[in-house]
């Protein structure tokens, strides 16, 4: 795969987006394509329909204005403090950028104890804050060694409620004030399965592998949220960093939305109606990060792991046959093949099984861009085990390092929201949608700063920041020049608070080894899924656990 970039023997280049809007028959997914199956079918049918005749046959990419800035080290792009930044030449020695995205863990529940980081405040190693409980009393932060979790209600009342005007107290409160069932375990309404476990936070005893990573590459421990909501949301931001409700197919259409375009069973069954009938009822009109990535002819991949679907078609169950779960499914995990600008760009066939990713790797052909999603089981998100889900991190991580691009590569590991679990640091704003609770993040690169903690203001806008600056000479997801306007309140990737991830890396260093881990680690946690007896540690594997 060939990045195409302005040349820059005479002066540095901007790109902007411009003209008119074209279709292409082919898809481009790191040298090859994937069939979607019935459901796709479904989908691109109906998108066909959307497209009002379109004419058929190849059309023209999106055009692209060069703008020429006076002869600098790197790129000028917008961002940043002072309005414009340069990039550093060095960030083009990545070109493999792979997101693992995992569930509902805060930065405190994870990395509070971390060694050096902004974690929970303590003196002599005991806790000195204690959040209000909702009769008498409070309860101070403690050491959980179960593997699995309960965690909180994290929707947008319950971030206000958790953040409680910065005061960072309202925890246990939303936990016992919100009475909804759980039979949706990713609803956001859930209190926690009975487990009263927000104030509970893990350690390296626990989480042993992520730690190491932190301690040997880059923590960022003011990573958070971009919009103060749950998964659906937090998902949708990660690869447009706007979340909006849309009347109609058009990108106008669209309005500003941050509990998620639908509630969760709404969604649901949206999409349900979609696969069932081919017909489309829900259209994500408004602009992606994709639709740049196209029109530079930059190729993306986004890996879904088979499994089971994280809700049940009937609201009212209370349990139900798992419903599988595969890169075919629109949900709010895979909310691309539901973008209308997937479908008009005919990418359908990026949106791929996570077994592709595996074998990318392996041979050396993983696209510039990629998003990793779990299934259920080995997401994180409560009350699934933390120690199956960091196996399957570790193998996705294993895999990228024992590649032979892993020279060229930079992993950004984070978790979406914070779940309900307590995190004390107050989330700056940076517009009416966000910042939301603050999350864990870890840059994994061999260009990497070892044992770095960086102390930016991030969020997932970061990402897309970084793959802008990296394959598309700072072009941005804004209105007036990506050629597909819409109606978001603002351009994230240039909110001038927010850090750049170039900073995480020293590209004048020799690239690191890998550091292979095994997936299945010594814990101290008492208990742990059955899969894991008598595999030993297994350093370096590859195998993902069951989803």
């Amino acid at each position: 795969m060939v990045i195409s970039r302005w040349p820059r023997d005479t002066g540095t280049t901007v790109l902007i987006m411009a003209g008119t809007v074209g279709r292409s028959t082919g898809a481009r997914s790191g040298g090859r394509s994937t069939r979607l199956g019935s459901a796709a079918v479904g989908l691109v049918t109906a998108a066909v329909v959307v497209a009002c005749a379109a004419p058929r046959g190849p059309q023209p990419r999106h055009t692209a204005v060069r703008v020429t800035h006076p002869t600098v080290a790197g790129e000028v792009v917008t961002g940043g403090a002072t309005g414009t930044y340069v990039v550093p030449p060095g960030i083009h020695k990545i070109k493999h950028v792979i997101v693992i995205m995992q569930e509902n863990r805060s930065f405190d529940s994870y990395f509070g104890t971390f060694p050096g980081a902004d974690g929970i405040p303590m003196r002599g190693g005991t806790p000195t804050v204690c959040v209000p409980t909702s009769t008498v009393g409070c309860t101070a932060p403690y050491h959980d060694t179960a593997d699995a979790n309960g965690g909180g209600p994290h929707g947008l009342p319950d971030a206000l409620g958790d953040i409680h005007g910065g005061r960072m107290d309202g925890f246990i409160r939303q936990r016992d004030r919100e009475h909804g069932s759980c039979a949706l375990p990713n609803d956001p309404a859930c209190n926690g399965y009975g487990k009263a476990d927000v104030m509970g936070y893990h350690t390296g005893a626990e989480i042993p592998n992520y730690w190491a990573y932190a301690s040997n590459y880059v923590l960022q421990d003011h990573m958070f949220e971009p919009v103060r909501s749950y998964s659906q949301a937090a998902h949708l931001y990660m690869v447009s960093a706007w979340s909006a409700w849309c009347h109609g197919t058009g990108p106008m259409g669209c309005v500003n939305n941050i509990a998620g375009p639908y509630v969760l069973q709404q969604f649901d069954d949206l999409v349900w109606k979609e696969l069932e009938t081919g017909r489309l009822s829900l259209d994500l009109a408004w602009t992606d990060i994709t639709w740049l990535l196209y029109a530079h002819d930059v190729s993306w991949a986004y890996y879904v792991q088979p499994g089971t679907e994280p809700d049940c078609r009937n609201d009212s169950a209370e349990t139900c046959p798992p419903v599988a779960q595969g890169f075919s499914t629109p949900g709010i995990w895979n909310p691309l093949p539901l973008f209308g600008d997937v479908r008009q760009d005919n990418q359908l066939g990026n949106i791929q099984p996570i077994s592709d990713y595996l074998a990318a790797a392996k041979a050396g052909t993983l696209p510039a861009v990629s998003w990793v999603i779990p299934s259920e089981r080995d997401s994180e998100h409560p009350p699934w085990s933390v120690h199956q889900g960091q196996a399957y991190v570790t193998a996705l991580i294993n895999a990228a390092m024992k590649s032979p691009t892993w020279d060229s590569t930079a992993i950004f590991l984070s978790w979406d929201d914070w779940g309900g679990f307590y995190d004390h640091v107050g989330p700056p704003t940076v517009d009416s949608n966000g910042y939301g609770l603050r999350v864990a993040g870890i840059v994994i690169s061999p260009y990497a700063r070892r044992g770095f903690i960086d102390r930016q203001t991030l969020s997932t806008d970061a990402y897309l920041k970084f793959i802008e600056d990296d394959f598309l000479g700072g072009a941005r997801l804004d209105p007036a020049t990506d050629g597909r306007p819409d109606p978001r309140p603002d351009i994230r990737e240039n909110a001038p608070g927010l850090g750049n991830l170039a900073g995480d890396f020293n590209f004048d260093q020799p690239p690191s080894a890998p550091l292979l881990l095994p997936t299945n680690p010594a814990t101290d946690s008492p208990s742990i899924p059955g899969y894991f007896a008598g595999l030993g540690r297994c350093t370096g594997c590859t195998v993902l656990p069951p989803g």
